[in-house]
């Protein structure tokens, strides 16, 4: 017979549940003491301030940033002056290296000068044996001016030995035979005058509406000098612009030929930015706008100033080399990006010098668009005087060749040379 034994022990898990409701308890009384009115306030408090952001933020929009259009994607860009040379040789001196300055004008590369040396001294002498050749060609001028006195005294002679024989031609003094010869004299006077005189004329063909100096014999002598002396002073470059040398490839001992890079000049005084707009912020944009920007390398406490410039005439995709086929397959719209060309500040820019390549922040004040999105007439010009003196350079040796060469002026018609006292003296005789 079994019996029923029973115990005052709970469960385990039953001792523990109590125990965890006896402690959670408090808490539930704790947040049940919290008063409704403070939960009410709080929650006003916060609406309030989220009202009064969205106000400050929506009368900052109305009136300031809704006409500002900002973008990171902007770059310093500027011009690279390749340096190559013009003609070929090899190089014998190199002036400078990379980070270094140089001037407008300062020989940068020298190339070997010995075969254009050579070349030039031949092209001079010659110009020496054409100016000397063509002074003759003048000097011949009065040689043949006075041959022509010369024949036509002669001609006066036969003539006047003809009308002597011929006034006696009838008396029998003078013979049938003298009048034919002195006839055939008179044809033969005739004939070397107008020879004499063809030979002037074809001589005055070569010399009038001319000088030595613009003879085009001269000429085109003088234009190989320049030619040789043009290659001659081309084995020295020059710096084109005033800037610092970058991307420096040329060695010493290196044959070089024309149109080979050797070095590349920035001029960091004429940088500029370029700012890539999404085409979505262009609406407002117009050149004139003013710009702040700062720079990466010199932090958000330095500003700069300048103006949009220009518009690129394409986005960077319509320029690349392989762009974007929109009608061929499947399509999905990107926001594209248009180049915005700013200036900056001189003085700005001489304070703080920017590289090519820097990071820049762009900020737009658009508040003003009543300007064009379109360039003036007017175009930037860039230029270099450094080459303009090889010219005259050229100039200054022809000349000097041409006087070093240059025969002394002949006698003009109102001054006598020997020829014309002789042809005057016998002509006299002879009348």
């Amino acid at each position: 017979m079994s019996e029923t034994i029973t115990t005052d022990r709970e469960p385990v898990d039953q001792r523990d549940e109590k125990k965890n409701g006896a402690q959670a308890a408090p808490a539930n009384n704790d947040q049940q003491a919290t008063p409704p009115g403070r939960r009410k306030r709080l929650i006003a408090l916060l609406g309030a301030v989220t009202l009064i952001a969205g106000a400050a933020y929506g009368a900052y929009y109305f009136t300031e940033g809704r006409f500002h259009e900002s973008t990171d994607d902007a770059y310093v860009s500027g011009n690279l002056v390749q340096l190559t040379p013009q003609v070929t040789g090899t190089v014998v001196a190199v002036n400078t290296d990379d980070t270094q300055i140089v001037k407008a004008g300062d020989p940068v590369v020298t190339l070997d000068p010995a075969d254009a040396r050579i070349a030039l001294a031949d092209a001079e002498a010659s110009l020496g044996q054409t100016v000397r050749r063509v002074s003759g060609l003048y000097v011949n001028n009065d040689f043949y001016a006075a041959n022509v006195a010369q024949r036509e005294s002669d001609l006066a002679r036969a003539n006047d030995d003809l009308r002597r024989r011929a006034a006696v031609a009838d008396s029998g003094a003078v013979s049938a035979e003298d009048i034919a010869h002195a006839r055939d004299a008179v044809q033969a006077a005739q004939a070397a005058l107008d020879a004499a005189r063809q030979q002037g004329a074809a001589n005055h063909a070569l010399t009038d509406r001319t000088s030595v100096e613009q003879h085009p014999d001269v000429q085109a002598a003088a234009s190989k000098v320049r030619a040789a002396w043009l290659a001659y002073a081309r084995d020295t470059l020059p710096a084109p612009v005033t800037g610092y040398v970058a991307q420096r490839q040329v060695q010493v001992g290196e044959r070089v030929a024309p149109g080979t890079p050797l070095m590349a000049i920035v001029p960091l005084n004429g940088v500029w930015v370029d700012a890539n707009f999404k085409e979505v912020q262009l609406k407002h944009m117009r050149i004139g706008q003013p710009v702040t920007l700062t720079a990466d390398v010199y932090g958000s406490s330095v500003k700069y100033h300048g103006r949009i410039e220009g518009f690129s005439a394409g986005t960077g995709s319509a320029f690349a080399t392989l762009p974007a086929q929109n009608a061929t397959g499947n399509w999905i719209k990107i926001v594209q990006r248009l180049p915005v060309r700013i200036a900056l500040d001189p003085r700005e820019l001489a304070a703080r010098p920017l590289r090519i390549g820097l990071s820049m922040t762009v900020d737009a004040d658009t508040r003003d668009d009543s300007g064009s999105q379109l360039g003036a007439a007017q175009n930037t010009r860039y230029r270099t005087d450094v080459f303009a003196q090889y010219d005259a350079q050229a100039d200054g040796e022809i000349e000097k060749i041409i006087k070093q060469n240059e025969v002394a002026a002949p006698a003009t018609a109102s001054q006598p040379t020997p020829q014309r006292v002789a042809a005057r003296d016998h002509k006299g005789t002879a009348g």
